[in-house]
């Protein structure tokens, strides 16, 4: 014997054996176990004739309507994880560094240019040898003259000389002359520099007197109108 009677969620037309009363079936619509009942229509078998169902209309199917908004749970908020923001501060640190190797850099790969200075000995202040005047160094014959004027133009007792050989040759030359006419070799150069003659010009007078062995070298400073 079959049992016919609807599922109570979706109305849907259901049967089942006799023996299956009390049992549970799965409603093939809505997916919900439905009991078996009892003391229903039943039909002889497949193919006679269908017994209508006492007390069961005919509804439409439609779906649950939402649940009440006691049973309804708010869903929480999602809550991300802080994170700290990064420091706005600028950090000097690595500027620092880059300028103390740039220094050194600079420091060790430069070239100083160093200064350079004439030696020039002291005056004698003894008073048991008086400094002697200008004029007299002058006319002595123990003296040979180099002028430079402010053209640093060199000139050796009154002849112009233009190169460091022909300085050097000259002053051999008025060396030996000495020697012959008098007899006597002179010992001192004097050097009479105008303030605006160049410094080469001084220095090469100065190399050339200790090249050919003067024992003093004097050094003045004098206009070139007072030669």
């Amino acid at each position: 014997m079959t049992v016919e009677f609807r599922c109570p969620f979706c109305r849907r037309r259901l049967s089942a054996d006799s023996r299956s009363v009390g049992a549970t079936l799965k409603c093939p619509r809505c997916g919900q176990l439905v009991p078996v009942p009892s003391g229903l229509s039943e039909t002889p078998g497949a193919g006679g004739p269908e017994t209508s169902l006492v007390g069961l209309p005919e509804t439409p199917w439609s779906r649950p309507g939402p649940l009440p908004e006691q049973h309804q749970q708010e869903p929480e908020p999602v809550r991300f994880p802080t994170v700290p923001l990064p420091d706005d501060q600028i950090d000097m640190t690595p500027m620092i560094d880059c300028v103390f190797l740039l220094l050194i850099f600079y420091v060790v790969t430069a070239t100083f240019a160093y200064q350079k200075a004439l030696e020039m000995p002291p005056p004698e202040t003894s008073s048991a040898a008086p400094a002697k005047r200008l004029e007299e160094i002058l006319e002595s014959d123990d003296t040979i003259i180099i002028r430079v004027d402010k053209e640093s133009v060199v000139w050796v007792n009154e002849s112009e000389v233009r190169t460091r050989q022909d300085l050097l040759a000259k002053l051999r030359s008025a060396l030996q002359k000495s020697e012959t006419e008098g007899g006597h070799r002179p010992t001192q150069l004097m050097v009479l520099a105008d303030p605006e003659a160049r410094h080469e010009a001084v220095v090469m007078a100065l190399d050339a007197g200790n090249a050919v062995g003067m024992e003093q070298i004097r050094l003045a400073t004098v206009p070139e109108e007072e030669f």
